[in-house]
């Protein structure tokens, strides 16, 4: 549009220039002819001449005299004058646009230079009927010229941006909707062909992509079927240990000294193998179930979880405390909340039993606008670097020696369920303090594991 109104404007505003000195040029020629007739011209021709120049009036002025030439009746008094011997491109411009608005039948007055210098100026009086209908005659031709070439120009455009652009892009969402068909194949990855910079760019970063989607696909699935015959193999070694961990119950009464001495040590490696056996087939379930939330105490769920810890550690130098007010309710599935808060704790007993001194752990609780924040802290000796690389990932976040880094990774993916967080707030010399916060907010239980 701005192009039409470049291209339009200009060229209506110099139609009506050359119109109008056309008339001027034509006046000249009818006013030569009477003055060469020494005015002896009759009426009827006198008209014919003013007819054809398509004027009223002219005026001729010729040595400083200003002689009126030829003449006919003016039907309505002249409303302006237009002197075309230095015009402006805006006056010719804005003198264009206001004749084209005026609908009404006027007479001007124009002024102009004679050709060949036949006088010092030219003056007629016209209508301004025909000058309208020639403007309007020649916009439509300007307007249907510059639609043609619209046209035309918007066809070139369309089919070089369908062949430069569209196509390629065609030809990559294509190849992605085969890519998502079979990510597995290898063939429907996309070779880079296009010739346009961004987008072979583009093309090489889905390229890249694929190919590291489908060898992640392809691992995924050597582990899937990996962790089943792990499950198989811990599950059917879990029982074997099982039974071997009643015989080796017995041997601990055996009258043998020496029998009496491995039977402690035996019991120990056959426990932990039925651990390891217990967690690998914990985690290898397809997921976690949904929490079952729902409001109840928080103090009677930690005084548990203390005293079961505390049972465990009865012949061992550490202390419990809680921190939760009484009255304080949580909305959350207590079961899974009463895991996460025994695997926290006996981490955290395990870790202090292993330095052989005198250590303490407490679980405080404290509520907000937002949610509950729990809190369990212990003075042990902290968590290794190493063990903080890897915190919440399963067998590669292990806190002690022999563990499995399974209970950290279960206690994570629990809290996330209730769409809250689990992170590690301090650990150093003098202890580590590990920072539940579960939300109020109720979300769907597929927002809260994203």
């Amino acid at each position: 549009m701005l192009a039409e109104v470049l291209i339009f404007v200009p060229s209506i505003a110099r139609f009506r220039e050359d119109y109008l000195l056309s008339r001027l040029e034509r006046a000249q020629i009818a006013s030569l002819a009477l003055l060469a007739s020494d005015d002896m011209l009759s009426q009827d021709l006198e008209a014919e001449l003013l007819q054809n120049a398509g004027v009223l009036n002219v005026v001729l002025r010729r040595d400083e005299m200003r002689q009126l030439i030829l003449d006919s009746p003016i039907p309505q008094p002249i409303v302006a004058t237009y002197d075309l011997r230095d015009p402006g491109a805006a006056e010719l411009i804005r003198d264009a646009i206001t004749r084209l608005l005026e609908r009404d039948e006027q007479v001007v007055r124009v002024i102009g230079n004679p050709v060949r210098e036949a006088g010092l100026l030219i003056e007629v009086t016209l209508e301004t009927s025909r000058l309208r209908a020639e403007m309007i005659d020649y916009g439509l031709r300007i307007l249907l010229l510059s639609a043609v070439i619209s046209v035309l120009t918007a066809a070139l455009l369309f089919f070089a941006a369908r062949g430069v652009i569209v196509a390629p892009i065609k030809r990559v969402v294509d190849a992605m909707q085969s890519y998502a068909s079979a990510p597995e194949d290898a063939r429907r990855i996309i070779t880079p062909e296009a010739k346009v910079l961004e987008l072979r760019e583009a093309e090489m970063a889905l390229q890249t992509m694929q190919t590291q989607l489908t060898g992640a696909l392809r691992q995924k699935q050597r582990l899937a079927q990996l962790g089943g015959a792990v499950a198989k193999i811990s599950h059917d070694l879990r029982n074997i240990l099982t039974t071997a961990q009643l015989f080796a119950d017995r041997m601990e009464d055996s009258a043998d000294p020496a029998v009496a001495r491995a039977a402690p040590k035996l019991v120990s490696s056959i426990s932990r193998a039925i651990s390891l056996c217990e967690s690998t087939l914990a985690f290898g379930k397809a997921e976690e179930p949904p929490p079952r939330l729902s409001r109840f105490a928080l103090a009677p769920l930690v005084d548990d979880v203390i005293e079961s810890e505390r049972l465990a550690a009865e012949n061992e130098d550490v202390s419990f405390s809680v921190n939760v007010p009484s009255g304080m309710t949580l909305r959350a599935d207590s079961e899974q909340l009463y895991r996460v808060l025994a695997n926290l704790v006996r981490n955290a007993r395990q870790a202090i039993v292993a330095t052989g001194e005198f250590g303490e752990i407490g679980v405080s609780a404290t509520e907000s606008d937002d949610g509950w924040t729990l809190i369990v802290q212990d003075t042990g000796p902290g968590l290794p670097p190493k063990a903080q690389e890897h915190l919440f990932s399963p067998f590669s976040g292990g806190t002690r020696k022999g563990g499995f880094g399974l209970g950290l990774s279960i206690a994570a993916d629990l809290v996330k369920g209730h769409g809250g967080t689990l992170d590690l707030a301090r650990t150093d010399d003098t202890g580590t303090t590990f920072r539940i916060v579960l939300p109020k907010a109720v979300l769907r239980f597929e927002e809260a594991a994203e």
